[in-house]
């Protein structure tokens, strides 16, 4: 990013969008504290990001947000009660990061947009809430690359949108009770290939928030914690040996790991009371077609898709990149309806410059 410029006095951060592989999905006593049952690791999705910039205004004091216009960014169309929620983290954050700051100037403007297409099914509270936290950290002087406070802002950015706090860390985060952090030994963001399968863009009728409480309803939420934290443990080992000696046998098997654990929260959904889902015709179209594909580059020798989804619709797939990979997109695509959209991440550029 370039300096914040002397005339207009705008500050401006961006922050990625992540997928969970180990699922947050359920939340403790206090569900407005955004703290998860249990651990999460997520793979950041760095050509997925939202920009924010902040500044104060010589206005009537107020917190206002706008769409951030330019080139290449994607404004989002946040509700009034979505607005409130942005807007109350930024009056938290900056009570928290310069107390008093408020209350001496008038207007606070915030303004976001996606450098994603907006409409594409993709939640992108995580980069939203990530990047309004940076903004206004380094508005207030924080240096926000060093490691520590990094993680203070991760603990802050959660109280907006659990998920958040994994996105201030690249490639990989994990999140446990004490906060979130990177994690070293896995592989590499040149090692690896995303695609977001966009099988259907139109707003969720059930919310995560509203899925965080309906699954303790479900009678697999027992043993809900001890099989997500059993998984974590054996992904992370078959993910750091993938990258080693029989590599493909460890990736595969952390595969299989994060099919098991998509389907387990999936399961939740629909065990809740009352029951839901986010299952479409696409969903299975395209989840199908990667298991055959799974299953013949793993008869081959080769790294299967890493293949998860989130509380919705839409999918998520992670290639190992060698000379397969081409082949396994271009069979993908012919697999799936024209009226799924693919986002790949060797297709989108990784920032916005301004």
């Amino acid at each position: 990013m370039k300096p914040v410029s002397a005339e207009t006095g705008w500050v401006e951060e961006s922050a990625p969008s992540n997928i969970a592989l180990i699922k947050y999905m359920g939340k403790t006593a206090d569900p407005s504290a955004n703290v998860s049952v249990n651990s999460s690791l997520s793979w950041t999705l760095d050509h997925l990001r939202t920009y924010v910039r902040v500044r104060f205004e010589d206005q009537a004091p107020e917190f206002v947000w706008r769409p951030f216009v330019r080139e290449g960014l994607h404004a989002p169309e946040l509700s009034e009660k979505g607005r409130e929620r942005y807007l109350r983290h930024a009056e938290r954050c900056l009570d928290l990061l310069a107390p008093g700051t408020r209350t001496k100037r008038n207007t606070f403007a915030v303004e976001s947009a996606n450098g994603f297409p907006s409409d594409c099914g993709l939640a992108s509270s995580a980069s939203s809430f990530a990047a309004l936290t940076l903004a206004i950290a380094k508005y207030t002087g924080q240096d926000t690359q060093k490691i520590e406070t990094r993680k203070m802002l991760a603990m802050l950015s959660r109280e907006g949108s659990g998920s958040s706090c994994r996105s201030l860390f690249s490639p990989w985060a994990i999140w446990t009770t004490e906060g979130a952090a990177p994690v070293d030994g896995l592989p590499s963001r040149e090692q690896i290939r995303h695609l977001s399968l966009i099988v259907d863009d139109s707003k969720k009728m059930v919310s995560s928030s509203e899925a965080h409480v309906r699954v303790t309803t479900s009678s697999l939420f027992r043993g809900r914690i001890e099989r997500a934290e059993e998984r974590m443990r054996l992904l992370l080992d078959h993910l750091r040996r993938s990258t080693g000696i029989d590599g493909a046998r460890a990736w595969n098997r952390a595969a299989h790991l994060v099919w098991a654990e998509s389907w387990d929260m999936h399961a939740l959904f629909e065990t809740s009371e009352p029951p839901f889902g986010y299952f479409v015709p696409g969903s299975i179209e395209a989840l199908s077609a990667l298991r055959s594909i799974g299953e013949r580059v793993s008869k081959d020798g080769g790294r299967e898709p890493i293949v998860t989804m989130d509380a919705g619709p839409n999918v998520h797939v992670l290639l190992w990149k060698d000379d397969r990979t081409g082949d396994i997109v271009r069979e993908l695509n012919k697999a799936l309806s024209t009226s799924t959209r693919i986002l790949d991440s060797e297709c989108m550029p990784e920032s916005i410059g301004t």
